[in-house]
């Protein structure tokens, strides 16, 4: 799950990149890792900005002014493959052909025969471990088949074609023809969410924006937009209030399944993705995870409903009204530090969890306590939110999770952890409560949890993280790759010696 971001302006003497850099805050939530912007400038020159940390960490004041042009794409990344290196944040660039910069959001699944591909059969370099970098050359091979000294609509949307062909997984791209045009493009099972948006000025031009989630576009007054369809692409021209976008089905929609996570975690609460209120939905979780607990306890033998901040409080707010309980903000959380289950080791999680929430007394001492979250994922940081109810003085502590049993890994640009590692993964919901300290855990179904997001349109989702069937099929290689990838990273990150953050990116001195 990544962030990502694209601007035209219809003013071509305007600059872009002041926006790119608001809009990425909205986005902030969808990768913490690296943040990076590329813009194109007069006579198609192409600067760039990416490194390690939060926006804010990386667009400085001194940064920003030199990001010329009215036309850039900005991609927040949370790391799913690859290494969280320098060297990995994004956009990409490739110089051949045309110049071209992509900032993707998801995950292939396809990846060592695609590597064979670019190396034995295109012969283009791959210097990252990240697909990003090799959908990007995917993209940049197809296209120079075409041997043109101009590109055109027509041949961007061709090769694409090849990339769809070739491509297996869940992906979000938004890319950037140097001097020629912005474009956009969705897998064909509509996975990961992208938005097309405009805007008319008070002088009569028309501003164009891609984006992951509704929220941005709706703060920069993008008052018409619409979600790009599974295989759909759009391009958008550099002169956009001269020509307009162009918008094609470029391959047929194998079926519309959002990831179903995307609305229990990871989206914005004020985002509407695919039609669908991430609220609503939220909402509705809290009213079907009361039927549930009504179903296995009974509301008697609870005192208070309490969330574990941020995203699970409108699931538990509406649980509390449920059950009739009272609903209390027993945690309070510290916004500084970042999500709990990415880190690489237990310890740093096991430590994270206590400076992220500190419980207050008063709400937990002598009650019996049903603490909500939106999920359980390794069980870390909720056998510590457990302990320190119980610490505060709880009598009985409750678990209910407002996402059912996560049992398998995610392929598709979240990365949990390996399966073994998960809480759920072949445990009954008992040895999950023994297993967190907990008194009972209640899940919601997966039944229940599609009937909160569906709609007349979509009525399936991506599941195979609480189901094991991914919309792609079997990945089980591409499952042990990515267990593979874990080891690597984590040695990364701890200090040892990996080859991922020895680099041209990392070595050059960038600003």
């Amino acid at each position: 799950m990544c962030g990502i971001l694209g601007i035209a302006l219809g003013d071509q003497a305007a600059t872009v990149a002041p926006e790119l850099c608001d809009g990425c805050i909205f986005l902030q939530h969808r990768g913490q890792d690296a943040a990076g912007i590329t813009t194109c400038g007069p006579r198609g020159r192409i600067y760039q900005c990416k490194g390690n940390g939060m926006a804010r960490e990386v667009f400085t004041e001194n940064r920003v002014p030199e990001l010329l042009g009215s036309m850039g794409i900005a991609h927040l990344r949370y790391p799913t493959s690859g290494l969280a290196v320098k060297s990995e944040a994004q956009p990409f660039y490739v110089n051949s052909p045309y110049g071209i910069s992509m900032a993707h959001n998801g995950n292939l699944v396809n990846t060592l025969a695609l590597s064979r591909y670019m190396d034995e059969d295109v012969h283009r370099h791959i210097n990252t471990d990240s697909d990003s970098e090799l959908l990007l050359n995917i993209f940049a091979a197809e296209l120079e088949r075409f041997n043109k000294y101009r590109v055109t609509n027509d041949d961007v949307f061709h090769a694409l074609e090849g990339v769809y062909r070739l491509c297996r997984g869940g992906y979000a791209c938004i890319g950037m023809l140097a001097g020629f045009a912005l474009f956009g493009f969705r897998d064909p099972n509509g996975i990961r969410p992208l938005l097309f948006g405009e805007r008319e000025n008070k002088d009569g031009t028309i501003d164009y924006m891609l984006a992951s989630e509704s929220v941005v576009l709706k703060a920069h007054n993008f008052s018409k937009f619409r979600d790009l369809k599974p295989g759909e692409a759009v391009i958008i021209p550099r002169d956009c209030n001269k020509q307009k976008p162009e918008f094609r089905q470029v391959v047929p929609m194998n079926s519309y399944r959002p990831d179903l996570f995307e609305y229990v975690y990871f989206a914005r609460s004020d985002s509407i993705l695919d039609g669908i209120s991430v609220y609503r939905t939220r909402i509705e979780m809290g009213t079907k995870l009361a039927e549930n607990i009504k179903s296995k306890m009974s509301p008697d033998e609870i005192d208070v409903v309490i969330p574990v901040p941020d995203t699970a409080r409108t699931c538990a707010l509406q649980c509390a009204s449920a059950l009739g309980k009272p609903y209390r903000e027993g945690f309070v959380k510290n916004r500084y530090v970042g999500r709990t289950f990415i880190m690489p080791n237990q310890e740093q999680r096991l430590t994270s969890v206590r400076r992220k929430l500190n419980p207050m007394e008063s709400e937990f001492k002598d009650k019996n306590v049903l603490i909500v979250d939106d999920s359980i994922v390794r069980g870390t940081t909720s056998k510590e939110i457990v302990n320190m109810a119980r610490e505060s003085g709880a009598r009985k502590v409750f678990f209910a999770s407002a996402a059912p049993p996560i049992r398998y890994n995610h392929i598709y640009g979240i990365d949990l952890t390996d399966t073994a590692n998960l809480i759920a993964f072949n445990r009954t919901d008992e040895e999950v409560a023994e297993a967190i300290n907990c008194d009972k855990v209640i899940y919601q179904t997966l039944e229940d949890l599609v009937e909160c997001c569906k709609t007349s349109e979509i009525q399936h989702f991506e599941d195979g993280v609480f189901t094991g069937n991914y919309v792609t099929g079997v990945e089980d290689g591409y499952l042990r790759e990515l267990e593979k990838s874990h080891k690597i990273r984590a040695n990364s990150q701890s200090g040892k010696h990996c080859e991922g953050d020895i680099g041209i990116y990392n070595i050059a001195e960038q600003y």
